[in-house]
């Protein structure tokens, strides 16, 4: 809905009647131009075609409602803008603190500035164990009188939690376009976990553990992530 073809076109089309006598070329030639050439005459047919099924929906005080909707499409636009400079001075933040946390596949602009706020400074973690810890993925212990168990943490930072969670998904993911697993080490490493008799969420939280690990071990040298070589049997 926020692309730049469809803001283009709410922009131009607030509303269905404002379509009332476009043809289906003037459409066309609008969303090619709009689109760079993505835009085919099919989708100026579809959306001709829907408009006249809908009939006429004009309401009350349709100019007004078109007014909300242009104002709405100003907003998304402007901050669109605002998330582009806050990026660009992310980027340039990001070279001058000289963390490389972006090789790691899974891990774009916005995730590495994520983690390095909520981690801070690394050193004063002084083990991957302790961040471990920090985030709520290490274990707590349970007992009383020397018997008891290991259970899931529900302490520590959840923000920070939250983003080795979501990176953990996506080391553990297929790619839709190639098929092809994102990560292969973490993709092989996941597999066996269920094999071993892990849950998903369990072999989930395996993975954020080591993730903590290379993470810990990248921002205290500032060394980027090196994929290493896994055999296709391995994968599979």
């Amino acid at each position: 809905m926020d692309g730049k073809t469809a803001l283009a076109f709410w922009e131009k089309y607030p509303s269905p009647s404002c379509l009332e006598g476009v043809s289906v070329k003037q459409l066309t030639t609008f969303l090619l131009e709009v689109s760079n050439n993505t835009c085919s005459v099919k989708k100026a047919n579809e959306i001709l075609k829907l408009v006249k099924e809908d009939g006429n929906t004009t309401k009350e005080y349709q100019e007004t409602r078109n007014f909300f909707v242009e104002s709405i499409l100003r907003h998304i636009l402007f901050g669109k803008q605002e998330i582009g400079k806050v990026e660009r001075e992310l980027k340039e933040l990001m070279s001058l603190l000289d963390f490389q946390l972006d090789s790691m596949p899974g891990i774009d602009l916005v995730t590495a500035s994520a983690l390095i706020a909520e981690i801070g400074d690394v050193r004063v973690f002084p083990n991957a164990n302790k961040l471990a810890r920090f985030a709520g993925i290490a274990p707590v212990y349970f007992g009383f009188g020397g018997k008891g168990k290991e259970q899931k943490s529900k302490q520590g930072n959840r923000a920070l939690h939250a983003i080795f969670y979501n990176l953990a998904v996506q080391q553990a993911q297929v790619a839709k376009e190639s098929k092809l697993p994102r990560n292969p080490v973490f993709y092989a490493y996941y597999q066996r976990k269920l094999k071993e008799g892990k849950t998903k969420g369990q072999a989930l939280v395996c993975i954020m553990r080591r993730l903590v690990n290379i993470i810990y071990g990248m921002m205290k040298h500032k060394t980027a992530y090196e994929l290493p070589i896994v055999k296709e049997k391995e994968v599979v």
